[in-house]
């Protein structure tokens, strides 16, 4: 009985924070020890360029990223662990779906249509005013990444559901031409993953500032607890968790019997000081061991940079024979006798 193939894309535009290690991250490096299944993870690096000119913010995340996953414990051995721009065969894909996706399908991509409408609310302004073709079709990408290997669930956030149905319209476009190639892939959606809230009680966001990064030291880690936003009820005043920060970050690491421990505490007052100590010691305890692994893995990139090459030879030991076959599917081929 074959496996079953899970595959999960990477963005390499940031510093991974609690939020993502909370609602992505962990549960990933839990399923790559799944041998159940064969996951494959990549760093999506062409898929940092739609949204980021900056090279040195893309290596430098790309690095980071890969030191995460890693020092976090991703099982490598059961999981294929990839930079997407190793696998040259997912570009070439990437064209051959350009060429039989329809322009309407992309005119309704969520992040396209965002664009217009804002560019709309300018007046007299073009519709499509600093939309590049990275934007608009890069569905098209994502699909060639599920496509290439094909996937059988790719989980994802609800925002990314859209995508998932358009690999799966265009994989089928695909076959109706072409024949039976592609497996339509699956949307995953994590019902109880984590979603945190960030310093200042809004969604834990890059785009907001208000994120606590995975991996700072302890120093500076306790300063951004002590910095998260509260209400101004005193020590032996009954607090509600309901939407309280902390007590969310606090629930995404703890145990059920601790968290019913500190729910307990919140109904007798506990001090909001007191709290984030609290806070502080069960995220440090947890994070702590990665950390050091993490620190050590900057200072060794030609370790990270092994482990990735070794993920793009297993994935390339499978891209490269289905890209042969695809290229003969579209009549790209050696022009032989017979």
């Amino acid at each position: 009985m074959s496996k079953s193939i899970v595959l999960t894309g990477i963005t390499t535009t940031g510093t991974p924070h609690l939020g993502n290690y909370a609602g992505a991250i962990r549960p990933a490096i839990n399923a790559s020890k799944d041998e159940q299944v064969r996951p494959f993870y990549f760093l999506a690096d062409y898929h940092a360029l739609i949204k980021c000119n900056e090279p040195a913010r893309v290596k430098q995340s790309s690095l980071e990223i890969a030191a995460t996953w890693l020092a976090l414990g991703l099982d490598t051995e059961n999981a294929v662990f990839y930079r997407q721009s190793d696998v040259p065969e997912i570009l070439e894909l990437t064209w051959m779906l350009t060429c039989v996706t329809a322009k309407g399908l992309m005119n309704r991509a969520h992040a396209y249509k965002a664009a217009v409408a804002e560019n709309g609310e300018a007046e007299g302004s073009d519709p499509d005013k600093g939309i590049t073709m990275g934007l608009f079709s890069y569905p098209v990408l994502m699909a060639a990444d599920i496509l290439m290997f094909n996937a059988n669930k790719v989980p994802v956030g609800k925002d990314q559901i859209q995508h998932i149905e358009m690999a799966r319209d265009i994989a089928s476009r695909f076959n109706h031409i072409y024949g039976e190639h592609f497996v339509l892939p699956e949307a995953v959606l994590a019902d109880n993953a984590a979603t945190l809230l960030g310093l200042d009680g809004r969604k834990m966001s890059k785009s907001y500032n208000n994120t606590i990064p995975l991996f700072e030291p302890e120093k500076k880690l306790r300063k951004l607890i002590n910095k998260i936003k509260t209400n101004s009820l005193e020590p032996g005043e009954p607090k509600d968790t309901e939407g309280c920060t902390l007590f969310g970050i606090y629930q995404a690491f703890a145990n059920p019997h601790e968290v019913n421990a500190i729910r307990a505490r919140y109904a007798e007052g506990i001090a909001w000081g007191e709290m984030k100590q609290v806070l502080f010691e069960k995220i440090n305890d947890e994070i702590a061991p990665a950390r050091e692994r993490y620190e050590a893995l900057l200072q060794a990139p030609e370790h990270i940079e092994t482990q990735l090459r070794l993920g793009a030879e297993k994935a390339r030991a499978i891209s490269g024979p289905f890209i042969k076959q695809l290229r003969e599917a579209v009549g790209i081929a050696p022009i032989t006798a017979g």
